[in-house]
């Protein structure tokens, strides 16, 4: 019997990267291609859709060849992508959006051109808002839109399609314009249990051309991820990827998202899981089956991530990206850093490995971090305050400039994580939607020392996935209901998931040291946060 396999593709903020596996979730080959950010003043960040594209079609056929397979036996291709806004012309040619680039057609999620636009939105309290977290977000796609709306006019009429970047994938590997419902329902406000937009609210905010146009140019056929799509893949796409055409294309869904399906599966029930998403940014996602409110935590969304359950989402803007944003203002950051590149690891891994000679085991890191304490929301707070002017806080500094200070420093911003972490799922508990365990997925995760501080922060097991590649494994998960390889994707996920190592919280003296750091931790945000 010929063995079939499927190609998971993960577009994140600064690469793209494929994965190939077979029916047991095990990743046969990996290629990645880095991918431009545009930065600007102003909060602006852009990308290109159509830089995006050739790099997922160069990775794909990478996989296919790495792996010594035939594109024959491929049977499904998932997408998961981050939830940035694509605006394409007519006939889907890029719309520039307005920094003298026409292929810089992307507003990626970091982006926060739109905090006056969501203030305002949010200052009207339209009802629809009860469903994500009380606040809109500038990360979200209608203020992006209003700011599009009145400050590039032009663009605004002229486009044809405004897409999610997921949604913009498996419409141009298939022309199919259905959009997923977890990237409409988490970022767009499409309301996925009563399966209708709201038009009062876009009526409300300064959109109501939108809905007047019958939603045309967001969305009007909605699907659950995994969902096949059109006829698969079509000619155009299949040769650029070296597949078959018609080959089956899931419905995507956004990158974090991605990696909950990826790892929620591990276990019996997947509401006893929070999916902890920790690369660049960090997402939390919780299930539940009956849907329940939390200020300042984005969500209930139904059918976002699990079909059928509804799903809390939390997080923080900046989370690998605000480790590396703390650790290079200090002084012995370059030497540091020269050092780490000649022994072939990161900045991270390299003062990891300082800190963990230190002491006696992983817990005890805490110890070296000092009188240092770091709030580390360098780009706001996501949960549970979704207040997108919350800046960072560092107290406890002295005038060291040694590599040691930099190390405790470290320790500090990694506790500061997993202090931020614990807030969302206490917070969340109290609303009605407690979890068991934690299970990590992403880049800024991957490391012992990461996993067992965030268990010990936290207070609650740390479960480390078997795949080492958990969202690429979410969008392939996709990819094999598309190709009917299995009837759902609750029956993927639990096939092809599995638990590789468990961080157990500590224990003892560390655990009243903790919850003297988490309270410091509390007074210094609302400090922050007051000032």
């Amino acid at each position: 019997m010929t063995e079939i396999y499927v190609i998971g593709v993960d577009v994140g903020t600064a690469s793209a990267r494929a994965g190939l596996f077979d029916l047991k979730g095990r990743m046969l080959s990996a290629a990645k291609r880095d991918i431009t950010l545009y930065r600007e003043g102003g909060s602006i960040v852009e990308q290109s859709s159509s830089e995006i594209w050739d790099a997922i079609c160069a990775i794909i056929r990478e996989v296919v060849q790495g792996a010594g397979v035939s594109p024959e036996q491929v049977i499904g291709l998932g997408f998961d992508a981050t939830c940035s806004l694509v605006v394409m012309g007519e006939g889907g040619r890029p719309l520039g959006l307005g920094g003298g680039d026409p292929f810089r057609d992307i507003i990626v999620w970091m982006d926060h051109r739109a905090v006056t636009q969501a203030e305002r939105i949010n200052a009207i309290g339209h009802d629809v808002l009860r469903y994500v977290g009380g606040r809109i977000s500038p990360e979200m796609q209608t203020p992006k839109l209003l700011w599009l709306k009145e400050n590039c006019p032009q663009i605004f009429g002229k486009a044809w399609q405004f897409f999610d970047l997921a949604d913009f994938l498996t419409w141009k590997a298939t022309g199919d314009l259905s959009r997923s419902t977890c990237t409409v329902t988490c970022k767009w406000t499409y309301l996925a249990h009563e399966a209708r937009w709201d038009e009062s609210y876009f009526h409300s905010i300064g959109l109501g051309e939108l809905a007047d146009e019958g939603f045309v140019r967001i969305g009007t056929q909605m699907v659950e991820p995994g969902t096949r799509l059109g006829a698969g893949l079509n000619a155009e796409a299949a040769s650029a990827m070296g597949l078959v055409t018609g080959t089956a294309v899931a419905a995507g869904m956004i990158d974090a998202h991605a990696g909950g399906i990826g790892t929620v599966g591990i276990g019996d029930n997947p509401m006893d899981n929070l999916a902890y998403v920790f690369g660049t940014s960090s997402c939390t996602m919780t299930s539940t089956n009956e849907p329940v409110f939390v200020p300042g935590v984005w969500g209930p969304y139904y059918s976002a991530m699990v079909p059928g359950l509804w799903l809390n989402e939390g997080g923080q803007s900046a989370a690998g990206a605000a480790i590396d944003q703390l650790l290079v203002f200090h002084p012995a950051a370059a030497e540091a850093s020269e050092r780490a590149q000649a022994s072939g690891k990161s900045l991270p891994a390299f003062l990891a490995e300082i800190a963990t000679a230190q002491v006696e085991t992983l817990s005890e890191t805490v110890l070296v971090a000092g009188g240092l304490h770091v709030v580390p929301e360098f780009l706001g707070n996501r949960a549970p305050f979704a207040d997108p002017h919350a800046r960072a806080v560092i107290a406890g500094l002295g005038m060291e400039r040694d590599l040691a200070s930099l190390v405790a420093l470290y320790i500090a911003g990694l506790c500061g994580i997993g202090y931020g972490l614990r807030q969302i799922i206490e917070t969340q508990a109290r609303h009605g939607a407690g979890v068991k365990r934690v299970v990590i997925s992403g880049g800024a995760g991957s490391s012992p020392l990461v996993r067992q501080l965030l268990a010990d922060a936290c207070g609650l097991a740390v479960v480390a996935p078997l795949a080492d590649e958990p969202v690429l494994l979410g969008s392939a998960i996709l990819g094999s209901v598309a190709g009917g390889a299995f009837p759902d994707v609750k029956g993927a996920m639990q096939a092809l998931s599995a638990s590789a190592s468990v961080f157990e919280p500590c224990q003892g003296e560390l655990i009243a040291l903790h919850q003297r750091r988490f309270d410091a931790f509390l007074k210094l945000q609302d400090i922050g946060r007051a000032i």
